[in-house]
């Protein structure tokens, strides 16, 4: 009988012993798993893709080879004096990789400048000077170039007009002078080229030179003038030429701040 009261007694201790430590299980508190780290903020490469206006100024030369049919006088032959351009562009580019496509639109003013030259001595005639200037240019092109983070080499390629003034002869010895033909519009073919930096994602400057060539063109002088009446003038090695720096604006542009998980 002792021998079952002992058994049963140390039973009795194990199951309170079981009971009490199950109980301090449960109040103990229970660790919370690891927070996520947040999204990493990466910056995506900069990319020239698209649309930009901008404004530029420079320098513009132009150049012509004059002759008349009735003398065979060599009137104007090299560069004229450099004149002061002035305007605006308006374009787009999309890049792929390394390369950017788009197409520019551009406008220049011209300042005027003396396009006479010192005039050619014509006996019994007097000393003939001739008048001509291009008052404005305006252009329409493809561009394509290869883009090395913010820095982009272009070119440039298409077509281009110029608002060319009257054709006027003049006679510094008699004082006369008659106007050959009128103002008009003349387009011939443009290539180019330059290189432009990205300052900011949004602002960018560039240098760019530009070449048009323009056709051949001749003037008759009408019985009627008071010079050289009959004669015909043809100009030849036509263009006009231009480096310019400027400064675009751009929108839709790249190098945001996006989250990389």
């Amino acid at each position: 009988m002792s021998k079952l009261f002992r058994a049963s007694a140390v039973l009795s201790v194990l199951l309170a012993a079981s009971t009490i430590a199950s109980a301090a299980d449960l109040k103990m508190p229970v660790k919370a798993p690891p927070r996520p780290a947040p999204p990493a903020l990466v910056l995506q490469p900069f990319s020239w893709t698209g649309i930009y206006v901008g404004g530029n100024l420079g320098a513009g030369w132009s150049h012509r080879s004059l002759t008349d049919s009735r003398f065979g006088l060599q009137f104007d032959n090299g560069n004229n004096n450099a004149t002061f351009v002035g305007g605006g562009q308006v374009g787009f580019n999309y890049q792929i990789n390394y390369f950017v496509l788009g197409a520019e639109g551009d406008f220049d003013w011209a300042a005027k400048n003396s396009n006479t030259g010192t005039g050619v001595v014509i006996p019994n005639v007097g000393t003939i000077g001739v008048t001509s200037n291009n008052r404005w240019i305006s252009s329409l092109a493809a561009r394509f170039g290869v883009a090395v983070d913010r820095l982009l080499f272009y070119g440039k390629a298409g077509g281009g007009w110029v608002g060319a003034d009257a054709f006027t002869l003049a006679n510094s010895t008699t004082g006369a002078s008659f106007v050959v033909a009128n103002s008009r519009t003349e387009s011939g073919w443009l290539a180019g080229g330059g290189v432009e930096w990205a300052i900011t994602d949004a602002w960018s400057a560039r240098l760019e030179y530009d070449y048009l060539g323009l056709g051949n063109r001749t003037f008759t002088v009408p019985l009627g003038s008071p010079i050289l009446p009959g004669d015909t003038f043809t100009t030849h090695n036509r263009n006009v030429q231009m480096a310019t720096v400027g400064i675009n604006y751009r929108f839709n542009w790249g190098g945001s701040i996006l989250p990389r998980y």
